[in-house]
């Protein structure tokens, strides 16, 4: 009897120790992204007190600094953050469903597809012509126009997988597969597109397809908070299920998920997301490839503790990369998804290299 109770008791401590650990990475990253976003909104091409930026965010009128952070850093920060976030969670819920450590949104053709979108728009549509702004930057007339005709394609990708898990009962390599043909697809979409545009419309596309969150504005930001935060209720709601997949179908079907249905709305919401995100800030590569990854090297791959997580690792990634964007070779302003894509292509080839079941194992 003794026996039992000691190993009832380590069995006890160690599900503590497991929790804990979890706790206390959820904490380090919860401050790590709150400094970072503060450091974010002091520097740039002028830079601020951290004391100044304090004070604003409490309500201080301090003349120019309250336009520099309430016009520009912080709807920069808060997108940089939301649209990390979004990537990475989509990222993450692609993986579990395919079970496949190179899903992703990127890796699936939904943010070539949505460069295909934007590129339509300005050409086909009309929306090509530019001009200056304040600071001398390229412009997109009828912005919005261009984020609809890129969801709109973006949305045609993920049909185009939906369809292969619904009626072809497709296998998750085959989806794998048939997103990097979708993205190769839509590049060259894009390419032929540019090559019939004129120089005007060329700058247009150029100018949309470098991802940037800095051109979001508050509106786009809260569109795409409205979007972010019930679908990450819905996958952490819904983490119990993911678990049930991750152990296989046969596994999950034996315990009362609905596998199909599952994985039909998951992969439509975390589409459906990072259309969004893209139209909106344009193409950030590796970002939901990346994030997940490191969260399971870190706490295991429990769902309940990696979507949640996801979110954190993914808005520290890419605010991180936007701050180095921004003053890396200041004044002059890098394109984030030049270093996203710069961090996760060394990623992408050390997958391949290992197998899929490499992380799983």
């Amino acid at each position: 009897m003794g026996n039992s109770s000691e190993k009832t008791d380590s069995v006890l401590l160690q599900y503590q120790e497991y929790l804990n650990k979890k706790v206390v990475f959820g904490i380090i990253a919860s401050i790590l992204l709150f400094f970072l976003a503060i450091y974010s909104i002091a520097v740039g091409s002028f830079d601020l007190p951290i004391g100044d930026v304090f004070l604003v965010l409490l309500g201080r009128d301090l003349g120019m600094a309250n336009t520099i952070i309430w016009n520009i850093r912080l709807p920069q920060v808060l997108s940089a953050i939301a649209s990390g976030a979004g990537l990475a969670v989509s990222g993450a819920i692609m993986q579990i469903i395919l079970k496949n450590p190179l899903g992703s949104p990127f890796t699936l053709g939904i943010s070539q597809a949505a460069g295909f979108g934007a590129a339509f728009s300005i050409v086909v549509l009309g929306v090509g012509s530019v001009h200056s702004g304040t600071d001398g930057e390229i412009v997109v007339n009828n912005p919005y126009l261009t984020t609809i005709s890129a969801f709109g394609w973006a949305v045609v990708s993920t049909l185009v997988i939906l369809m292969l898990v619904k009626f072809k009962n497709a296998a998750a390599e085959t989806m794998i597969l048939t997103g990097v043909a979708l993205g190769s697809l839509f590049q060259a979409g894009t390419t032929a597109i540019q090559y019939f545009a004129d120089d005007v419309e060329i700058a247009s596309i150029v100018f949309w397809t470098f991802g940037d969150v800095g051109r979001a504005t508050w509106r786009d930001l809260l569109i795409i908070t409205v979007i972010l935060l019930p679908s990450v209720f819905y996958f952490i709601k819904n983490s119990w299920n993911y678990n049930a997949i991750s152990s296989g179908d046969e596994t999950a079907k034996s315990l009362g998920v609905e596998v199909e249905k599952l994985r039909t709305k998951g992969m439509l919401l975390s589409s459906m997301l990072t259309a969004i995100i893209v139209s909106f800030v344009g193409i950030i590569g590796f970002v939901g490839l990346v994030a997940p990854h490191i969260v399971r090297k870190l706490i295991g791959t429990e769902e309940r503790y990696l979507i949640p997580f996801s979110c954190l690792v993914g808005a520290i990634l890419l605010l991180a990369s936007d701050t180095v964007a921004r003053t890396i070779i200041s004044p002059v302003v890098l394109p984030v998804g030049i270093l996203t894509s710069f961090l996760g292509a060394p990623l992408f080839i050390y997958l391949v290299l290992r197998g899929k079941n490499y992380i799983w194992s």
